[in-house]
């Protein structure tokens, strides 16, 4: 099973300097965070759609596809039941459906799904390491810097070790599927335990790594990492930021 969302491609979006990145992605999240109507929610869509071709993404929106479906179909329902407004169809209870309502879930669900097809471009093609490069370029402390990487780090890792805990278990007999509810919950027990002590163990090696590799040394740093900026990178940039600009003038 594949955990990691980098997709390892040879695209235009993918060879943009990683602070290029991080300032488009922002843009675009301004972009999408004031999109509240339905026309300007598609056609932002359009443009993300468009991104994630260029970076030949689509595995990893296939992937998430059934999270995409139901993040938009949840909040378009919630949004259009529950949004009190005037010339409600009917009214039951909290229920107050409107066009009103429903033009308005319409534009919130493209916004969200918007936040999410965001994220899942920048995370298909950037590395880890360039994301980090990026923060430390744009002043962010190494510490800090190393803070916000660290989560994108852990968490395929501790799920690759509750894969493997599983595996190890179901070898040796154990059926989380059959049985009532409290008793599959006692079985769960021993997988949590397992998963428990391997993260206490893998966060003391982590520890020991990064005080033998001079992690609290004071002092400028260095990185092995060199990303040159291009004129590919200015125009990128410069788009992102006509567009968030652009979006918040509407």
């Amino acid at each position: 099973m594949r955990l990691s969302l980098y997709l390892v491609r040879d695209t235009p979006v993918h060879a943009l300097h990683p602070v290029a990145k991080v300032w488009a992605l922002l843009a675009l999240l301004v972009a999408a965070f004031v999109t509240s109507s339905a026309g300007r929610g598609l056609l932002l869509w359009l443009i993300v759609a468009g991104l994630l071709a260029w970076g030949r993404a689509g595995a990893n929106v296939y992937r998430l596809r059934w999270l995409f479906v139901l993040v938009f179909a949840m909040t378009w329902l919630v949004w259009s039941l529950f949004l009190r407004t005037e010339g409600a169809w009917v009214e039951i209870g909290p229920l107050h459906p409107s066009w009103q309502s429903v033009q308005m879930g319409l534009g919130m669900a493209m916004r969200i799904t918007s936040f999410f097809a965001l994220g899942l471009l920048f995370l298909s093609t950037t590395r880890i390491e360039e994301f980090a490069c990026a923060l430390r370029r744009c002043g962010v402390p190494p510490k800090v810097a190393f803070v916000f990487t660290l989560a994108f780090r852990l968490v395929p890792l501790f799920v690759e070790a509750a894969l493997t805990v599983l595996d190890a278990q179901r070898c040796r007999g154990l059926d989380l599927s059959q049985g009532p509810w409290h008793q599959r919950a006692r079985r769960y027990a021993m997988v949590i335990v397992p998963i428990f002590i391997g993260a206490l163990r893998r966060a003391d090696g982590m520890a020991i790594a990064l005080e033998a590799r001079g992690f609290q040394r004071a002092g400028t740093r260095t990185s092995y990492l060199r990303f040159r900026w291009t004129h590919r990178d200015s125009v990128a940039s410069v788009c992102a930021t006509l567009l968030a600009v652009a979006w918040l003038a509407l």
